[in-house]
């Protein structure tokens, strides 16, 4: 069964791939660059807000699919 990998992977993959260092990453957004090490080390979390933030700097944005799977919600 193939599955989506989390959108957190989703989102650190996207950084890589962004072509922006994570130091200009950080100085765009306002962030802490121990906070992004954290999150892409899978060892913290960004706010909703900074998301946002690294989503417009990166040029990502999110689509929305119907779940194929809704007992998985229960």
């Amino acid at each position: 069964m193939d599955t989506e990998p989390p959108l957190s992977d989703q989102i650190r993959a996207a950084v890589d791939r962004s072509g922006m260092s994570r130091y200009a990453i950080c100085k765009a957004i306002g962030m802490n660059q121990g906070a992004m090490s954290r999150f892409m080390n899978r060892r913290g979390g960004l706010s909703m807000e900074m998301l946002d933030r690294l989503g417009a700097v990166i040029g990502l944005s999110v689509s929305l699919t119907t779940n194929p799977n809704p007992e998985a919600e229960a």
